[in-house]
């Protein structure tokens, strides 16, 4: 079943304990974010009272006693997106209370992640996202059955690796 509007703002919103999400792609083509992005290859920093709707779902998890984690899986050289989605986007996500960190492969092989991004809620829903090979998204998911205890592990394989954002980008920038 595939997720959008309503429906997929429910789940990001309404998880009763947890959300964690995995992240594989280098580059991530969002036609609302294309006006930001060309500012930052401009040089242009965000500003600091940067605010989107994203924050406010973080923050009201966060003040409930909810978790957002997120793992982005990256390799250097980093991509202009990605430093832009650092810099405008998870610094103010960690900000507002959602556990990110990056788990950088650089060299290393793939230690069992599986070859899709997703979305898994109160560890019993898992969402796939779908993307074209340049990072647009196409699709959101609901797996109907699935295999908790294999998201369960990529998601534990993802997090042994990681670090905190914070740690990684100030190492990194």
């Amino acid at each position: 079943m595939y997720l959008e509007g309503r429906e997929w703002s429910r789940y990001t919103a309404d998880f009763k304990e947890s959300a964690f999400r995995l992240e594989l792609h280098q580059v991530y083509t969002m036609p609302d974010e294309q006006e930001e992005f060309e500012r930052f290859k401009a040089g242009e920093k965000p500003p600091k009272d940067l605010h989107y709707p994203w924050l406010d779902k973080v923050a009201n998890a966060a003040r409930t006693g909810r978790t957002i984690q997120r793992v982005h899986v990256v390799e250097q050289p980093l991509s202009d997106y990605l430093k832009y989605e650092f810099e405008w986007g998870y610094a103010f996500n960690v900000r507002s209370g959602e556990d990110i960190r990056i788990l950088d492969l650089t060299g290393k092989p793939n230690p069992g992640l599986p070859d899709h991004d997703f979305w898994m809620f109160d560890e019993e829903s898992v969402v796939r996202m779908l993307y074209r090979p340049d990072g647009t998204q196409i699709g959101r998911e609901l797996i109907g059955k699935p295999d908790i205890e294999m998201y369960r592990r990529y998601r534990d394989v993802a997090l042994h690796g990681a670090v905190p954002f914070l740690e990684y980008w100030q190492g990194s920038a």
